[in-house]
């Protein structure tokens, strides 16, 4: 993994965690709209820079979410938990 996947990578899940959060939060607060445009903000990022990654880097999300390139890429990438951050 090289170092623009590695940050490619952490921005994505960091946009993950703010998205998750924000939802957790309008779950409870469905009145806010900054926090709405927040919401709607990081997950237009985060669905532009999974696009960016599944297409250099092969896809994040099996079953159907993208499609992948030949070969197939699934199995490339080192898993999770083999990733040094």
């Amino acid at each position: 993994m090289d170092a623009n996947q590695l940050d490619l990578l952490k921005k994505i899940m960091e946009l993950e965690f703010a998205c998750q959060d924000l939802n957790l939060y309008l779950d409870t607060h469905p009145e806010d709209q900054k926090a709405l445009q927040d919401y709607n903000y990081y997950s237009g990022q985060l669905a532009m820079l999974k696009q960016q990654y599944s297409q250099y880097y092969g896809p994040l999300m099996v079953f159907g979410h993208c499609q992948s390139q030949y070969p197939w890429k699934w199995v490339e990438d080192p898993w999770p938990w083999e990733i040094e951050y």
